[in-house]
């Protein structure tokens, strides 16, 4: 049985995120948003004292899932705390927009935008995972699988903070992380094929 130990991240005074014990090279991690006063879950994942610190943030409000290839607890969260399970929404949720980044047979994601304060959140398009999202000198990473088509449409934003579904968000200048993580997707992506066998045995 795994135990539930989380380690919580991304501390800003209008949410949190929290990494998940599985799979630890991978960073599985959530987020708990407080917007237009309650409480906005995205992509979560079970942890131990995770449900308490939402109720502290504030009323829960609802719960997104970003992508359809793995979907986490959102379920499981959105019948507990009495809220609708959006999933890979195409239209705008609360006070956020979203933004459909792929659109494949087996893989659709959307992106969370939310303007008021700047935030950008992704499940697996972006990630901050060493060696299997970033290489040295970078701070923010494409999917490998995206690498080659990037969505660059992101760039637009001027977001202030980036949330991941895989890592620590980025905080300090953010959208310029972002440009770069885009700008260099396709020509990073040999050195990443080297990194990334080792990467996966390790997950």
């Amino acid at each position: 049985m795994v135990e539930r130990l989380t380690r919580f991240v991304d501390e800003q005074e209008w949410g949190f995120g929290w990494v998940s014990p599985e799979r630890p090279r991978l960073r599985i991690t959530s987020h708990a948003l407080l917007a237009d006063g309650g409480v906005w879950l995205v992509d979560p994942a079970e942890g131990d004292g995770v449900e308490d610190r939402i109720r502290a943030l504030g009323e829960p409000a609802g719960v997104i899932q970003l992508i359809d290839r793995h979907s986490r607890a959102c379920a499981a969260f959105a019948q507990r705390l009495g809220v609708p399970h959006h999933e890979v929404p195409a239209r705008s949720v609360g006070p956020f927009e979203t933004l459909p980044l792929v659109r494949r047979s087996l893989w659709r994601e959307s992106a969370l935008w939310w303007p008021e304060r700047r935030v950008l959140v992704c499940s697996d398009a972006l990630g901050t995972v060493p060696h299997y999202f970033t290489l040295d000198g970078e701070r923010l990473g494409v999917h490998p699988l995206l690498r080659l088509t990037p969505p660059r449409r992101l760039a637009r934003l001027a977001a202030e903070h980036v949330l991941c579904g895989h890592g620590a968000g980025v905080h300090e200048r953010a959208a310029e992380a972002l440009t770069e993580a885009l700008a260099h997707s396709r020509r990073r992506l040999p050195r990443l094929l080297i990194e990334l066998p080792a990467a996966l045995r390790l997950r």
